[in-house]
Order: structure tokens, then sequence, then C-alpha cells
């Protein structure tokens, strides 16, 4: 069964935000003093999670991410990522984190049936790491990562470039990929809260795929399936890893969309960029699966063909992305 929007998009992806709650105050994701937390009976239970899970892939969702916040400060997340990894017909069960509670996570996450990891890490200096995540341990992260690694795990870093903050690192994280088998995703600053000059922070995929190509011969790469992301991939020359430009802002990448998102509080979202949610709590809260397959498809079905996230004009309200599921 397949998921098919009216733009001829298959939809075989959901990111699934399993709380809103964070153990980082990153500056590209929530303002410096936080966000209100939501109350424990406004974010949707395990049993609700699960209902919606298996009638995603019921439905033609191949592909799981969850995320948060921060996923793995939620109570009894390891056993529920063990129950989601026996659903019949999901293909890939992946998890988005920050890293710093890997080293006594990273073994029960693979024992439990989670197929990869993406690892957010925007500095491999300490003071800079600390500044942009408002608190964050290197050192913690990078043994998580050291540990995930011999778990078996395949490694993805994600690195949110920014000008004047961490863009000078940039031929040092492309440089891990010559000596790690891991993928390195350099993305795009995101306007996603309209700061103000946000445009001063953002640094092109183009201009940082013309650094890396300044110091390194890379080579172009085919898209690894039907359940990929947004990245355009390539590997260095002799590298043992890869390389990712994600570009949400200087060239979208709407007409290969293939997901769909739902908030830990049940608000799904077509398009991370569109204003148009819809409340799924009640739907879920009654367990009535028939009526969430039939919100699942109309989702799916008014699922916008484009994003607007800088165009001049635009009526996108400001958010949060801890809040919608990173």
């Amino acid at each position: 069964m397949t998921l098919i929007d009216s733009f001829g998009r298959n939809i075989n992806y959901l990111r699934l935000s399993v709380t809103d709650r964070c153990n980082l105050r990153c500056v590209y994701c929530m303002p410096a003093e936080g966000v209100r937390k939501l109350a424990h009976d406004e974010i949707l239970n395990y049993e609700e999670l699960l209902l919606l899970a298996e009638t995603a892939v019921a439905i033609g969702i191949e592909k799981i991410r969850i995320t948060g916040g921060e996923p793995l400060v939620r109570k009894g997340i390891v056993a529920f990522l063990g129950t989601l990894s026996q659903i019949s017909g999901l293909r890939q069960l992946v998890l988005t984190t920050n890293g710093m509670l890997l080293p006594e996570m990273a073994e029960g996450l693979r024992k439990a049936g989670v197929q990869r990891l993406n690892i957010s890490l925007d500095s491999l200096q300490p003071e800079t790491f600390a500044r942009i995540t408002r608190g964050g341990d290197l050192e913690r992260v990078l043994c998580g990562i050291a540990i995930a690694e011999k778990e078996g795990f395949p490694i993805k870093l994600n690195m949110v470039v920014m000008r004047g903050t961490n863009d000078d690192e940039v031929l040092d994280f492309a440089g891990l990929t010559m000596v790690k088998p891991y993928t390195m995703r350099f993305i795009e600053y995101m306007p996603t809260r309209k700061e103000p000059n946000w445009q001063s922070l953002a640094v092109p995929g183009d201009e940082i795929l013309r650094r890396i190509a300044g110091a390194y011969r890379i080579l172009p790469l085919d898209r690894d399936d039907s359940l990929s992301g947004p990245a355009k991939n390539y590997r260095i020359d002799g590298a043992a890893g890869a390389i990712g430009i994600i570009t949400p802002v200087s060239s979208h990448f709407c007409s290969e969309c293939n997901r769909i998102r739902v908030t830990s509080a049940g608000k799904a979202k077509g398009c991370l960029f569109d204003n148009t949610e819809y409340d799924l709590k009640t739907i879920l809260s009654n367990g009535n699966r028939a009526a969430l397959e039939k919100a699942l498809r109309a989702i799916v079905d008014r699922k916008p063909g484009k994003g607007f996230i800088a165009e001049k004009g635009s009526n996108r309200k400001p958010f949060d992305m801890s809040k919608v599921g990173g």
C-alpha cells in the first residue's frame, strides 16, 4: 500500500516527536529562556503513539524517525522503541538525538531495534559547542558517538552551519569523513523563529560545498533509496564516509518531499513551514483506528506543494523547532 499526495509524491516517512522537552537549549531551536513545557496530559502517551505508528505503517509509511525535543529524556523510551521496531511493514526505525545521553543508552537503543542515529554536533570546539547548545558537554557527546559506533550504529552527524559562529569548522567536519565511516550533513540555518537579521547567520549550501571542494576532490553520490531524506550527497575522494548538504532555504526540495510529522501533542503537519496543523489527539485518545486512518490520509492529500520558509511576504508563523520535532 502506498500514500500518494495530490502532487504525485509517495509519502512514506513519518517524523514522530515523543516529547517537547530537551536537556539543551540550542540557539537555533529555542530562545535562551526555554519554552513552556507541555503538561503530562497534553502529550501523547505511549499507547497513543503506538496506535499512530501502527496505523501510519498500515497505510503506507515505511520509515519512522523518532524526534523531540530530545527523545532520550522521556522515561521508558527504550522499551517503547523496542515495541515500535516490531511493527510489521516498518522498514526503518531511526532516531535523532543531541547525544548527551548516548553513553549510557546506546547499547539499549541498539538492542531495541533502532537502526540508525542522527546526532546533532554543531562544533568540535568545546567552548563553541557550549555556546551553541547553551551548556552542552562536547566530550560527553563525543563519548556517546564512539560508544554508538562500537554498538554497530551507522552514524550521521548534523551540523547547522552559522556564519561567524561555527562556519570556520566546515572543513574540520568534512575531514572527519576521511577517517570515519560517518555521514556528515551540513544544514543551512533556518529562520524558523523569524529572528531579526537572520540572514547574517545563513551560509548557503552551494557556498559550503565550494569550501569543501576547494580543499578536497568531491564526487556526487546517488540517493540511497526512496526513504532517503533531503540531503544532496557526496563523497570526498578516498574517504571512509560521506557528506550531505541540506538546503531548506537557498534551494528547497519540496518536489521530492516524502514526509509528514506529528508533534508530541498530537498535532500533525504535512509541511514543516505550513501554518496548517491537524489535531489527532482526540482521535488517538478514543483509540479510533478507522478515524485515524482517514485523518492521516486527509493530511497527506492536503500536503502543500511548497513550503515558504524565507520568502518575502510569507505569512508563515514563527515556531520553535523543539515544539515541532526537529
